[in-house]
């Protein structure tokens, strides 16, 4: 992959089908009606200079060096601005036009510090190359008047610097942060002579608004804003297109190296998901691949208590397989289970549960999927007959009313975040539904209308008190439910949504929400004519989880928002391939493609497939392995790419459930807090060190690429290959590709999906078959995929969890922008700075209450567990409701979360815990038990532990 994409100036154009024919040099010329003279002449081959110009942001006109001459007109028009038009001739290299640039060009150069030999952008400078294309060979003005060349560097952020001496003030940087990302950061301060880009007013990059997402480092035509990589290591060489490994948007980077070093990661143009952008983890925070923490040969040791033994993969493998074939022979073969990742490929994935199903002889298999999403499958599995969400991110343009539930894009999707913020500005009406006030409830230049501030624990209520709005006031889509769902099971469900007790006045009292607020909301969404329901963890995440994603399906059907663009029920998934371990049969109670292991015909063909009979029975779910565990049953247990210890909730329960285990087995690229109870670890691989494919929440399968070797010698899916066969199964993959082709064969909704397809399409979204060989942008155009929509009854049931006098207070849980998921990863980069611990919001009203004060330590305790952290006092969170993320093992904030789950998939239900908050001075002893414990049997040094718990 080249390490330079063509740049076409401008973006391209939404035509309806119209082209337009012109003459550029004498070239016939046919392109999009709308498309600028700029971009028709790149089309052509045909290199006109620019310099402000970039095929990422519209169009502004300042630096004057992409002007021609056209035919019949006067001056010398700005390509960039000028349209096409049917039968115009265009020359793009006159004299006059030459006189012209050099003139500019050296304008530019006279106010530029001439330290090309020595710049960090010295071969990848766009003025560089520009002064080399007009041919500039000298600047009669010399330097010796006014100037910029004592301007000072920022310095500030720790991932790139802004020399201000090298700007030329061509505002690419403040557009990009305005027109991609959003987030109008960036100014041009002054005017004339005296114009320079300020962060903020005037403040360093670290302290402004800022989110580091690097779109204005994409877009700086010079040196001024530059990768510190890049400065310290020197250009990169080549590149690698791959897979972003950390939330569910699947952007597309190339990994950019010189030599085998990783130099800089960059935003992929042609990456469908993302078209060029990023966030401050996918662009930035890689560095945790080299990080010292990285454990990079296998270790095992007999007991928890034990020093931990460095060994070759031979020895370590064969002991891990030892310790199996003990366990099942003392305690039978259901006493051993898997759990696999949602951070590896969907091939590794797909290897693990084949692992546990065709070696171990048990469907005891699981993911972090599960605590997180699985009611989105089971919800619109029922309503709609697929497991995942029906538009790709692109549709949102097309959307006229946006409702956000239970989501925080801007924080955990930035990507799509930035996408939807363009849309909203683009005239799209907002509503959002959550507890706390996100970002995107008020941004610049982005307002929604309503913010519905519920009671957490308390959405069927809401969705239903919607609903009753939309069908009371006659303002649903009859003709739509007629045609495409289930008459028997609408009639039904009318008749109980109408029902007194889902009125928005009846629910008010439930849910803290106006009930003219409900109904306006209802009214909006439903008379939108595109609408589109977005929602994250703030939906599954409960004990009602699956069904309120069968309310919203209810709603979506109710309206007629399904099977078209701008429309659609769509989860924005929390890891890089929640979708994709979901797909690969990560569930004990389905095979790949969310089909159930007592289906016959499906058993039969894996059976046939992998030669060996599978068990019909559905298997352990972790809490069910856990709690067998406790109880002497379940003595085993492979974990990919997980920490369940840190994610799961009720720590201390996880905690006593591996601690009476005979053999955990924790494969990962550093000592997580699981592996305080393991037996064996083995050194797993970073995106950047294998090959595979990652599916993320719009069903896109995208590629992922070895860029570099993995520093333990092996990829995930050869480590989970090597176990198989010490335990006398065969899997002898040479490639990831074949685990694909395996996949392909054995998975429906995968069958036309193959590497050389990928490569020719760039992605594919399933279902890819024969009746899709293209795959599926947006799920179920013209009939569902069970035929008819299927309407739920969606009863509210107050979860069981209650504040009272002793636990008052109601805990959520959330993810911030510069952290990830359990922190392993984001820990060990400079992402530190944004955020270097978890703190607790609480509303001033319930601090001034507890005599808490804003940065003090408060302790946290609910009926399981207690843990301290810093108070931050807010009134993002109402009262009676307090927030935290989870992103430190320190803070152990999973201590307190208790077991109470979705009744249909034991999603755990983190979003609804009651607690009480005092003042403390000490860690909880929980705390203080946990760090005590890992320094005693980690067997590592005193500062390293400390660092690897992120104290």
């Amino acid at each position: 992959m080249a390490l330079t994409e063509t740049d076409y100036g401008t973006p391209a154009v939404r035509s309806g089908g119209e082209t337009v024919v012109l003459d550029i040099d004498g070239q016939r010329v046919e392109v999009p009606a709308g498309t600028s003279v700029l971009r028709a002449a790149a089309e052509a081959g045909v290199s006109v200079p620019k310099l402000c110009a970039t095929d990422s942001l519209e169009a502004f006109g300042s630096c004057r060096l992409c002007c021609v001459e056209i035919e019949g007109r006067k001056g010398f028009p700005a390509s960039c601005h000028t349209e096409v038009a049917p039968g115009m001739v265009v020359r793009t290299q006159t004299p006059a036009l030459e006189k012209l640039r050099r003139g500019v060009m050296e304008l530019y150069i006279s106010d530029h510090p001439l330290d090309c030999l020595t710049c960090s952008a010295n071969g990848d400078c766009e003025l560089q190359d520009m002064a080399g294309a007009v041919g500039l060979r000298e600047v009669r003005y010399g330097f010796e008047g006014e100037n910029h060349l004592a301007a000072e560097t920022d310095a500030s952020n720790p991932y790139f610097s802004f020399d201000a001496s090298k700007c030329i003030v061509c505002s690419r940087c403040v557009r990009a942060c305005e027109e991609v990302q959003g987030t109008f950061a960036l100014t041009v301060h002054g005017r004339g002579f005296d114009s320079v880009i300020s962060a903020g007013q005037q403040d360093p990059f670290l302290d402004s608004e800022c989110v580091s997402c690097g779109a204005c480092v994409q877009a700086c035509p010079t040196a001024t804003l530059m990768e510190k990589s890049v400065i310290e290591h020197g250009q990169p060489e080549r590149s690698v297109v791959t897979t972003c490994a950390y939330c569910g948007v699947g952007c597309s980077f190339k990994a950019e190296l010189r030599g085998d070093q990783v130099i800089r990661m960059v935003p992929y143009k042609d990456g469908q998901a993302n078209h060029g952008h990023s966030c401050v983890k996918g662009r930035f925070a890689w560095g945790y691949t080299t990080h010292p923490d990285r454990i990079t040969k296998p270790m095992i040791r007999e007991r928890i208590t034990d020093q931990w033994r460095e060994a070759s993969w031979e020895e370590a493998i064969g002991f891990a397989a030892r310790r199996i074939r003990e366990v099942q022979g003392a305690h039978g073969r259901g006493a051993v289970g898997a759990i696999t990742s949602s951070r590896c490929t969907n091939e590794e994935t797909f290897l693990v549960q084949k692992l546990a199903r065709a070696v171990f002889g048990v469907n005891n298999v699981d993911t972090c999927a599960r605590v997180c999403h699985s009611p989105t499958g089971y919800g619109l599995k029922t309503a709609f007959g697929t497991s995942a969400g029906t538009q790709d991110f692109d549709s949102v343009e097309d959307a006229d009313v946006i409702l956000v539930i239970g989501a925080n894009p801007t924080d955990a999707h930035p990507v799509f975040g930035s996408q939807m913020k363009r849309r909203l500005r683009a005239g799209a009406r907002l509503i959002v539904i959550d507890p706390r006030r996100i970002d995107l409830v008020r941004t610049p230049h982005v307002q929604a209308e309503h913010h519905l501030q519920l009671r957490p624990g308390t959405n069927v209520a809401l969705i239903d008190a919607l609903a009753h709005t939309v069908v009371s006031e006659g303002l649903a889509d009859e003709e739509f439910v007629a045609a495409r769902c289930e008459p028997d099971a609408y009639a039904e469900w009318r008749e109980f949504i109408l029902r007194p007790e889902n009125a928005p006045e009846a629910v008010e009292g439930v849910t803290g929400v106006p009930a003219g607020q409900i109904r306006e909301a209802a009214r909006m969404y439903a008379k939108a004519g595109n609408a589109a329901i977005y929602y994250g963890l703030g939906v599954t995440e409960h004990s009602q989880g699956s069904t309120m994603v069968m309310g919203m399906a209810n709603l979506a059907m109710l309206t007629g928002n399904l099977g078209r663009r701008g429309v659609g029920i769509n989860p924005l998934r929390g890891q890089n391939n929640v979708q994709g371990s979901c797909d690969m049969g990560s569930f004990p109670h389905e095979f790949p493609g969310y089909r159930h292991v007592a289906d016959e015909t499906v058993r039969t063909s894996f059976e046939r497939e992998w030669g060996v009979s599978l068990d019909r029975e559905p298997g352990l779910r972790i809490p069910n392995m856990i709690d067998a565990a406790i109880a002497g049953s379940f003595k085993a247990i492979y974990i990919q790419g997980e920490d369940i210890l840190q994610s799961d909730p009720n720590m201390q329960h996880i905690a006593a459930g591996l601690e009476a285990m005979d053999c955990v087995i924790v494969q990962d690229l550093f000592l997580n807090e699981t592996a305080t109870y393991a037996h064996v670890f083995l050194p797993g691989s970073t995106f950047l060190e294998k090959d595979g494919t990652f599916t993320n929440a719009e069903r896109r399968i995208n590629r992922v690429r070895r860029a570099v070797a993995p520093p333990g010698g092996m990829a995930d899916w050869e480590i989970t290959q090597a176990l198989a066969r010490a335990l006398g199964y065969p899997m002898d993959y040479a490639h990831p590709g074949e685990i694909m082709d395996e996949i392909a064969r054995t998975t429906p909704t995968f069958a036309g999906v193959s590497y050389a397809e990928l490569e020719r399409q760039g992605s594919i979204q399933w279902p890819c078959n024969d009746k899709a060989p293209e795959g599926t942008p947006t799920m179920h155009v013209g009939n569902f995929v069970q035929g008819l929509g299927r309407f739920m009854l969606t009863p509210y049931i107050p979860t069981e969890e209650r504040t009272g006098r002793k636990f008052p207070l109601l805990l959520t849980t959330g993810r911030i922008l510069s952290q990830y998921n359990v922190g392993a990863q984001t820990r060990r980069t400079e992402n530190r700075v944004w955020h270097a611990e978890d703190v607790l919001e609480i509303h001033p009203h319930d601090a001034e209450q507890r005599g808490v004060n804003d940065g003090e330590l408060v302790a946290v305790r609910s009926r399981v567990g207690e843990t301290t952290l810093r108070a931050r006092l807010s009134d993002r969170v109402p009262p009676g409701v307090v927030y935290t993320t989870f992103h430190f093992p320190e803070t152990a904030a999973n201590v307190v979360t208790t077991e109470q789950s979705d009744w249909a998939t034991n999603c755990p239900e983190y979003k609804v815990t009651a607690v009480e908050v005092m003042p403390s001075h000490t860690l909880s002893e929980w705390q203080q038990r946990y760090r005590q414990h890992r320094e005693d049997t980690f067997g590592l040094p005193t500062g390293r532990t400390a660092e690897v718990t992120g104290s």
